[in-house]
This record gives structure tokens, C-alpha cells and sequence, in this order.
């Protein structure tokens, strides 16, 4: 199947809205001078740097050498490494994460215990992901645009894991967390440049089930698919999102 690419430039056009409503996980996380943080899934570094500027001490992960280009361009100590192979081990004080989480689709419990060895003692896990019901619609006209075209087996290219409260409670408490906030909230969202800038940033598996000819004519059909309800008179966009917030402990 195909795999999201990222690219930071791209990222920044049509995706700022990412790290620029990333304040309140960060208010979460509450991150004290002195502390060694990691985040995790850091892109471009733009949420990682407000992090730096309370004081922490943070190394930041990414799976995308772009991504990481782009942090390590804004000073940030941005390492590339697969989420699925952390190697730390009691090596920081709190793991952070926005809009990453989601992407880990192939076996989150696997991400949680790396991130549970990479705590120290009464560490802290805080995170924001998709949620149960982010981007429904969405994911509903990509689906039907794909099977318009014929293809086979389509919701093995959904590429993205949206929980509810409770399985994710459960993977983190199964890895030994104490979960002490954990919500899911709506958060429509205004798309800056459009679904169509949306599109070509985040539904790059969906693309390529698809000859390269074919993928221009695919982002219109999602497109005029989804405009009746995501688009409003005068021609503004907003993303259906839920969030999953959440903020764990290590048990003692």
C-alpha cells in the first residue's frame, strides 16, 4: 500500500493550522525549565520550539528526513528515528506528541511501550491524535472516490487511527500508564488553502492507488464530494476533525 510522504514546504502552505492550534496539549504538558522532553512526530518543529522556550531540554523524532531537515534548521535537536524503535531508556521526564499519533496505524501498543521505556519514574505521557470520528466525511468521499475507480479493498488504505477515550485508556493503561485526562473534542476546522491543499497534503496513500494521470481528476471528485457539506456560501472550507486529548502517568 502506499505510504504519506511529507514535505515541510507543502506542510507549512497548507497545514500551519496543525502547530498553530497546538496550544492547549501544550498547556498539558506543562513543561518546566530544566526538564528533558521528547516529542514525538515533531515535523517541522514549529510546536517543538514553544516547548524550547519554557525552559526544556528537547530532543525531537521523526520518521520524515524533510521534516527533520526543517526542524534542525530551527535549532531544534531533531533526530530521525522510527516511532516503532524508540531506544531510549529512562532517558526524559515527559513524552509529547500532537498530531502524530494517528499515523501509527500498524500497532500503536508497540509506540506506547517504547514511549513508556523512554519515561523516567512517574514520567508523563501527553498527547494530542485524531479521535473517534475525525475527518468521517472526509475519509467517506476518498473512500468512494477510490471505489468510483475501481480499486480493490479500499479501507486497507485508510492510513490513519482514530481511537475512542476507552481503547485508548486501555492501550495506555496495559503499558503501565495511569491515565488522569482523557477527552475527545470536536474542533472543525478552517482549511487555509481549501480541500484541495488539504488533499494533496494528507491523502497522499489515497493518491497513490491511482495512476499519476488519474490523481488531478480524483482531488476533484473529493472535492465537489465533499463541498455540499464542508463548504460553505462563501466558498470557505472547514475540516471535520476530533481530537484526542489525553494527558498519563507512569504507575509507580
Amino acid at each position: 500500500m502506499p505510504v504519506q510522504e511529507w514535505n515541510s514546504a507543502r506542510y507549512a502552505e497548507n497545514a500551519r493550522f496543525v502547530s498553530d492550534l497546538g496550544e492547549p496539549v501544550l498547556n498539558l504538558l506543562a513543561p518546566r525549565p530544566g526538564e528533558r522532553i521528547l516529542d514525538l512526530g515533531c515535523g517541522d518543529g514549529h510546536l517543538t520550539e514553544r516547548i524550547v522556550l519554557r525552559g526544556a531540554q528537547v530532543v525531537g523524532i521523526d520518521s520524515s528526513p524533510d521534516m527533520v531537515e526543517a526542524a534542525q534548521r530551527r535549532g531544534i535537536d531533531a533526530r530521525m528515528l522510527d516511532a516503532y524503535r524508540l531506544e531510549f531508556d529512562s532517558e526524559f521526564d515527559a513524552v509529547f506528541s500532537n498530531a502524530a499519533l494517528h499515523w501509527m496505524k500498524r500497532d500503536p501498543d508497540t509506540v506506547i511501550r517504547g514511549i513508556r521505556r523512554a519515561l523516567r519514574r512517574d514520567g508523563r505521557f501527553v498527547g494530542e491524535m485524531g479521535g473517534h470520528g475525525c475527518v468521517a466525511a472526509i475519509t467517506v468521499a476518498l473512500c468512494a472516490s477510490l471505489e468510483h475507480h475501481e480499486i480493490k479493498n479500499v479501507p486497507a488504505v485508510i492510513p490513519w487511527y482514530f481511537p475512542t477515550c476507552d481503547e485508548y485508556s486501555k492501550r495506555l493503561q496495559a503499558a503501565g500508564f495511569e491515565v488522569e485526562s482523557i477527552e475527545l473534542i470536536p474542533r472543525p476546522t478552517p482549511l487555509p488553502t481549501g480541500m484541495r491543499g488539504w488533499l494533496e497534503t494528507f491523502a497522499i496513500p489515497f493518491m497513490g492507488m491511482l495512476a499519476e494521470e488519474k490523481r488531478s481528476q480524483f482531488l476533484d471528485e473529493v472535492t465537489e464530494r465533499l463541498r455540499p457539506m464542508l463548504c460553505d456560501s462563501s466558498q470557505r472550507w472547514t475540516a471535520d476533525y476530533m481530537r484526542l486529548r489525553f494527558l498519563a502517568r507512569l504507575r509507580a
